[in-house]
């Protein structure tokens, strides 16, 4: 419930359904409780509750009889500015109470151009951006998410991180704050028995040394209880993992405004570019009856109408073709209609179609990544001009008429001779459609290009490689817009000056947290949204911060090295990436794990041998 005093000028601000609660499935308790959790998503309503990971999170703590999780989003800058003329602190969705009253305030950091948000979201909060700056009447700030896997740019601003998967390991830290908050037990003390839990990182308990030129020199603890290196948490069973089968379900349309169903975590592909695809390891499946009983109940308890499978890819799942019997033998009866979201070129095969034939006629999108094969096999994408051909064939005859393909830009060992073939790629694809001769006529094909550019990320073979420069980034993007020919392809990229700053932060130290505070001071907030996004401003904050983007974004980091990173055991051995870079260098392809295993050294992986590990 909002505060009352709000009541009067809701009717001034866009979409006044993202502030006022209250909706089907929230959850509400009884105060006074031990423990009081404010989930943030440093983004808007829309975006964050379509976010899974928010609503496995939410529930599960509210799980726990003496714990309430509420949750707040970004205000839009409209609702921003209101809160901050009507003296108005922001406030959580269930109760009402602004946040600095809760005993946790935590952040999923999904996304590096998030950052400033959070900080935007402390202001208008009322609580001091730096962990130094709090005492024991203010919350803890606790971060998770994608990009603690680098927390080094934000991690001054939180009092803890919690790096992996939190079902199982966010109840423990509830637990252990109750018994201290009953205890008397005050912040620093809390704080150095929290870092001894695993996966949890308290950024105040280590330091980090830098030589003149900008190098780490030393990472480590400042006192005994701070283990030298944090260890990523994982939940290693998915069929007893909790799912949020009862979840709040909006008022107002989201992003994805439908029954997210996580068939399994993981990847075996191995795309050198691609930290997820590490992060997420091992490979985890649901079974499909546990699946069919949670969409069962989920649909039953929120009323929608659609229900997208989702994982890394799709395809890949083990159990597909069984998952869509299951789901058809009700689905199609009680009108509720299935999306598949995300396929590998290599695994989308008539069979596969004529199985799920019964699914959402949409568009599909696939992503080959590069325009030759050469550059396909350096990333270790594993996939072929006649796999992408084929897979466009089945969907043509399928009755699909739209075809989405992703590239990236600026890929490591790129040269502009490969631009050329992403156009001449989508070209064939466009003549895959009209030389078909069971064709229907009248009919006519879209073939979308979407360019992203690369961005080096921790964790990956390609984290050490250095990001294009924004000029040729920029050459590249014009190369290929004069490449494309045919009226039947669309072409969309992503802002060169955008990925410049997701590269900076994606790859930078401590330093960092003055030029996030320069830059939202300057005005900078919701970068992720390209009206919102200055790179002037931004290039000022680096500046008066004695930072430059260049040393972060474009260098080439020697192997030897200290990253701000190396502090996370995230389980894939570094050896392993040293080794895939050197083959990427090579041309060298690295089979899917699902095929053999490559030795990366994840514990618990149902697919790895001896002889791999």
């Amino acid at each position: 419930m909002y505060p009352k005093k709000l009541e009067p000028f809701l009717t001034s601000v866009e979409k006044p359904g993202r502030y006022i609660g209250g909706e089907c499935n929230q959850v509400e308790k009884t105060l006074p409780i031990d423990v009081r959790f404010a989930f943030c998503f440093p983004d808007t309503y829309e975006i964050g509750m379509s976010n899974l990971g928010l609503k496995i999170l939410y529930g599960v703590l509210n799980e726990q009889e003496n714990v309430w999780c509420e949750r707040c989003f970004a205000p839009w800058p409209d609702m921003g500015k209101l809160l901050k003329e009507q003296q108005i602190p922001l406030y959580a969705l269930e109760s009402g109470d602004p946040l600095i009253a809760f005993d946790f305030v935590g952040f999923t950091m999904q996304y590096e151009l998030s950052y400033t948000n959070v900080l935007y979201m402390l202001d208008l909060a009322g609580i001091p951006y730096y962990a130094k700056d709090r005492d024991d009447r203010h919350p803890l700030l606790i971060a998770g998410g994608p990009c603690t896997y680098n927390p080094e740019p934000f991690a001054p601003f939180f009092d803890i991180v919690f790096i992996g998967e939190g079902e199982e390991a966010l109840p423990r830290l509830t637990a252990l704050y109750a018994k201290c908050k009953k205890q008397g037990i005050k912040k620093e003390e809390f704080l150095q028995k929290t870092v001894q839990l695993e996966g949890f990182y308290v950024p105040s308990l280590y330091e980090a040394a830098y030589d003149a030129e900008g190098h780490i020199t030393s990472f480590s603890p400042t006192c005994p209880e701070a283990p030298k290196t944090v260890k990523r948490q994982i939940v290693e069973d998915l069929n007893t993992a909790y799912y949020p089968t009862k979840q709040p379900v909006p008022f107002i349309e989201t992003v994805h405004d439908r029954v997210v169903l996580e068939v399994y975590r993981g990847c075996g592909a191995g795309c050198r570019f691609c930290q997820a695809g590490f992060m997420f390891r091992p490979i985890r499946e649901r079974d499909h009856g546990v699946l069919n009983t949670l969409a069962q109940e989920t649909i039953r308890n929120t009323g929608y109408d659609e229900i997208s499978l989702c994982s890394l890819s799709i395809s890949d799942y083990s159990q597909l073709p069984n998952l869509a019997d299951d789901l058809l033998s009700w689905t199609e009866q009680d009108q509720i209609s299935l999306s598949l979201p995300s396929l590998r070129l290599d695994s989308f095969s008539r069979h596969l179609s004529d199985r799920v034939s019964s699914l959402r006629k949409s568009g599909l999108t696939f992503a080959p990544e590069a325009g030759t094969q050469a550059l396909r096999d350096r990333i270790n994408k594993g996939v072929t001009e006649e796999d992408l051909l084929n897979a466009a064939m089945v969907a043509f005859d399928d009755n699909r008429f739209s075809i989405k393909l992703y590239f990236m830009l600026g890929l490591p060992t790129e040269t502009m001779d490969d631009i050329p073939g992403i156009a001449e790629l989508a070209g064939k694809v466009v003549d895959v459609y009209y030389q078909r001769p069971n064709r229907v006529k009248g009919k006519s094909v879209t073939v979308t290009v979407s360019v992203a550019c690369f961005v080096p990320k921790p964790f990956t073979p390609f984290q050490w490689e250095g990001q294009d420069s924004l000029e040729e980034l920029e050459s590249k993007q014009k190369l290929l817009g004069s490449s494309i020919r045919s009226k039947k392809i669309s072409y969309k990229w992503h802002d060169a000056k955008i990925s410049r700053m997701e590269a900076v932060l994606a790859r930078g130290d401590r330093r960092l947290a003055q030029a996030l505070v320069n830059a939202y001071e300057a005005g900078q907030y919701f970068d992720g949204w390209d009206e919102h996004f200055s790179y002037s401003l931004w290039e000022n904050a680096m500046t008066d911060a004695g930072l430059y983007m260049d040393f972060y974004a474009c260098r080439d980091i020697p192997a030897d090295e200290i990253l701000p990173w190396d502090f996370i055991d995230m389980g894939v051995r570094r050896s392993y990436f040293e080794r895939e870079y050197q083959r990427a260098k090579n041309g060298q392809l690295t089979p899917n794990c699902r095929v053999k295993c490559s030795g990366c050294g994840i514990q618990g992986c149902p697919l790895s041998t001896k002889e791999g590990n």
